[in-house]
């Protein structure tokens, strides 16, 4: 079983961090590829980036590349999205999802955690 449960959003000032959680309380998250996405106001889902079953990362928006790494804590079955350098441009409701493969396309996903919001004031 999966269910996802993102935490770690909140309001953060433009060029500091946050750290999202991605957890898990049923099957290892090691399972399964998971990616986070995310969606600000009056804008379709955006893929951001993707670690694979084999810990491969994929990026899907060009501008977080440099500021955001994805990780795993197989421990914790938990995977980890750190956000440095924020920019208002970031603000938008954070989801992680899990299927067996990286996808850009939200659509392909099966299991989705119910969201977290980052706001990044200028």
């Amino acid at each position: 079983q999966v269910q996802l449960v993102e935490s770690g959003g909140g309001l953060v000032q433009s060029g500091g961090s946050l750290r999202l959680a991605c957890a898990n309380s049923g099957f290892p998250l090691a399972y399964y590829a998971i990616g986070w996405f995310r969606q600000a106001p009056g804008k379709e889902r955006e893929g951001v980036l993707c670690i694979s079953r084999s810990d491969f990362t994929t990026y899907y928006t060009d501008s977080v590349k440099g500021r955001f790494t994805i990780s795993r804590d197989n421990a914790r079955n938990t995977v980890y999205l750190q956000m440095n350098s924020l920019k208002p441009e970031d603000t938008a409701v954070y989801y992680c999802a899990a299927d067996n493969g990286c996808y850009r396309d939200y659509r392909r996903y099966d299991y989705w955690g119910q969201g977290t919001q980052v706001t990044v004031s200028s």
